[in-house]
């Protein structure tokens, strides 16, 4: 074993692990803001919820792990390829612990195709990009956007109307057991999504060892593989998370519990159909869009627009910011390595 391998694992561990705790609270962030379920009970659920969210629907399907094998291509000569991931999964690192740290709710997904996208141009140029796969995450973008946002609204709007004469201590009563329900969903989904793509990366350090072969575009992915990555997704959640809470939860819009129930059932809705097309989305992304189309329901001024626009700008950042940090990373350790 070289090396450069060990390193690689151990980065690949390293955003695996700050995914679990940055970007896994997302999932329960309305549950703790109506105090549906208190944070530490929240954060038990979702280390658990990712794990079997991880491990299970890669079972059933592999899909969006493929697409993000073969997004771009590491093919270069002797140490280079595995240098050069190195060097992404550095970036994503940094790029995600800068985000925490400030409380930005930024995608550790866009991170990492941004990541993987900026250390493929530094060593094999525009042809080391697979436009095809690349057009899937535009899809993805799309997709979680206007059914977050339009899912929120829409279920906010219906559930309005068919509880307009329930009481409204027996409505809390239903919601409340409903949103428990659907944090358990989102966190499920959220290990789906991003234990998935985080297998792909960690075959990928394999195939470029050798280690590995392929059938065709695809990997078998070990089942060795998927306990090992869904167990460092969960040791990460069980960190904690409340910045992100706090600012995806409670910051942005303040969510009665039908609300956060309605939040929750539309991004589970989004990121399951997502998940079985193998279409790689944001599972911040589209938790936080849902947020603003249950906020948007009630009234537009109900949405604090300011803590919007800096996580869009955050958004918008994490592409040319971390693809740049990942292409000067992979220039740098390729020049040292």
């Amino acid at each position: 074993m070289t090396i450069s391998l060990v390193v690689t694992i151990a980065l690949v561990m390293g955003v695996i692990f700050v995914n679990g705790w940055t970007d896994a609270p997302n999932a329960i962030a309305t549950a703790v803001s109506t105090k549906v379920l208190r944070p530490n009970v929240a954060i038990g659920m979702a280390v658990v919820m990712n794990f079997l969210g991880a491990l299970v629907m890669t079972f059933f399907s592999a899909q969006v792990a493929e697409t993000i094998s073969n997004i771009v291509s590491f093919d270069g000569d002797g140490n280079t390829s595995q240098v050069a991931l190195a060097a992404s999964l550095f970036a994503i690192v940094l790029w995600s612990v800068a985000a925490w740290y400030f409380g930005i709710p930024t995608s550790e997904s866009h991170a990492l195709i941004a990541g993987l996208t900026g250390s493929a141009l530094a060593l094999g140029g525009i042809d080391a990009v697979n436009g095809a796969e690349w057009t899937k995450v535009i899809i993805g973008l799309v997709v979680s956007t206007v059914l977050g946002f339009g899912g929120g609204w829409v279920i906010t709007k219906v559930i309005i109307f068919l509880f307009r004469g329930v009481n409204r201590i027996l409505a809390n009563k239903i919601f409340t057991g409903g949103q428990a329900f659907g944090a358990a969903a989102m966190a499920f989904l959220h290990g789906a999504q991003d234990g998935q793509k985080f297998m792909g990366v960690f075959m990928l350090t394999l195939y470029y060892n050798g280690l590995v072969g392929k059938t065709g575009n695809a990997f078998e992915i070990p089942i060795w593989v998927m306990i090992l990555c869904s167990l460092t997704m969960g040791i990460g959640t069980s960190v904690g998370g409340m910045r992100i809470i706090k600012s995806v939860g409670m910051d942005m819009v303040k969510l009665e519990k039908y609300q956060g129930f309605s939040a929750d059932l539309s991004a589970a809705i989004t990121l399951f159909l997502a998940s079985i097309t193998g279409i790689p989305v944001s599972t911040t992304h589209t938790k936080t869009t849902a947020i603003m189309g249950v906020g948007a329901a009630k009234r537009l001024s109900s949405v604090d627009w300011r803590i919007v626009k800096e996580m869009v700008l955050a958004w918008v950042l994490t592409f040319p910011g971390c693809g740049l940090i990942a292409f000067i990373m992979s220039k740098i350790f390729m020049a040292i390595f």
